[in-house]
């Protein structure tokens, strides 16, 4: 078997090198995201790593696979190839680059980083993109699955545009099976938590500005973030433009009595502290101050610049306070955005709103099936 490992800078380059190194008959044995050179980690280039193998001797290892149980006459130390009658000894070298590449196909077994070479090459083709949007392998799998029937069904080869289709229609579906949508005012208080630095404060400013701008409500805002000076300055100056009342809440007393004061106001917006909320006693003093009202709606603020690790970590632990949905942040820091779909998918949970930069009131957009697709699937649009 020829086994190579081919770097490009994108898929479809990757993909064009394996069929003219290997030919139409090999087999993408693995894929993956790698970044080089850059200094200080900064200016990194991304690539794209594919390990492909062509079958050069199909009956040689059928015969081999019957005969897997008898000891090998060969020595350990020595590797032949049979090629036209003739033996010739490997070099140093191609041994070395053999056993690398056994060692990383090994790894990729065992990390569950399987090929897509039962799919045809064109659903192949968007599976690999997808992962380059970092989605989760046990989707793509369903993902793959129903492009593939699809495929079965046509009664001709489908062209790249109908691929393209199936493709938004099967992420869309997916991600149609949970609710979405923004502030719809049914609840009076709106509650925003998450950890420090995804920018709920400057959020909460959008929200307040869309609510009195274009829906001519009455807002109020609370902020519970008494650990940082800047965060209740920066509140009080949206505060000031829109024209709107401001609370600060440093204990459960004095949110009561806020509660009390803006009972004739159609909505308020909660700002609270960002902390390390990797830790669960951070939510249950968030819980304790603010109580679990059914008059409070609460939104989970998450950064997709995030690892999704740690963004997964946060979301287990805010379980327990109920959010309605996710509102992601920061979209015009990342270039892969297949973790909001992987969030979305995993804990059964919409999305409400997309900030794409941290002009107010602009920059943030209402976050729906169609418009994550659309992230998702940019650069193929392009």
């Amino acid at each position: 078997m020829n086994i190579k490992k081919i770097v490009a800078p994108t898929m479809p380059e990757a993909m064009k090198k394996v069929k003219t190194e290997l030919g139409e008959n090999a087999v993408i044995l693995n894929s993956k995201v790698i970044f080089t050179g850059g200094f200080l980690g900064l200016f990194r280039k991304k690539s794209i790593e594919v390990i492909a193998a062509l079958d050069e001797q199909p009956v040689h290892i059928q015969q081999t696979r019957k005969n897997k149980n008898r000891k090998s006459p060969i020595p350990n130390k020595t590797i032949t190839t049979h090629t036209s009658k003739k033996t010739k000894q490997l070099e140093p070298d191609v041994l070395s680059e053999i056993t690398e590449l056994k060692s990383e196909i090994k790894a990729m077994k065992k990390n569950n980083h399987y090929s897509y070479n039962q799919y045809p090459e064109v659903i192949q083709k968007y599976l690999f993109m997808l992962q380059e949007e970092e989605i989760k392998d046990e989707y793509l799998w369903n993902i793959g699955d129903a492009l593939l029937e699809k495929w079965r069904n046509s009664e001709s080869e489908p062209k790249e545009f109908e691929l393209f289709a199936w493709c938004t229609s099967e992420l869309i579906d997916q991600l149609s099976l949970v609710p979405f949508g923004g502030i719809s005012y049914e609840k009076k208080f709106i509650n925003l938590v998450g950890p420090t630095g995804v920018g709920k404060t400057t959020t909460i400013a959008k929200l307040a500005a869309e609510a009195v701008l274009e829906h001519h409500k009455k807002v109020a805002l609370i902020t519970t973030d008494t650990y940082r000076i800047a965060a209740i300055e920066q509140l009080k100056t949206y505060a000031q433009l829109l024209n709107i009342p401001v609370e600060i809440i440093y204990e459960e007393k004095d949110f009561r009595s806020a509660v009390d004061k803006f009972s004739e106001y159609d909505i308020v917006l909660i700002d609270t502290a960002g902390r390390n909320y990797q830790e669960k006693q951070y939510i249950h003093d968030l819980k304790k101050l603010l109580g679990n009202e059914e008059y409070i709606e609460t939104y989970l603020v998450l950064s997709i610049s995030m690892k999704e690790k740690d963004i997964e970590k946060i979301v287990e632990n805010f379980l327990d306070m109920k959010f309605s949905k996710f509102i992601f942040t920061k979209a015009d820091e990342t270039r892969t955005y297949g973790v909001m779909y992987n969030l979305i998918c995993k804990y059964k949970i919409g999305a409400a709103y997309i900030t794409t930069g941290q002009d107010v009131p602009d920059d943030i957009i209402a976050a729906t099936p169609e418009v994550i697709t659309e992230y998702i699937l940019r650069d193929e649009i392009s």
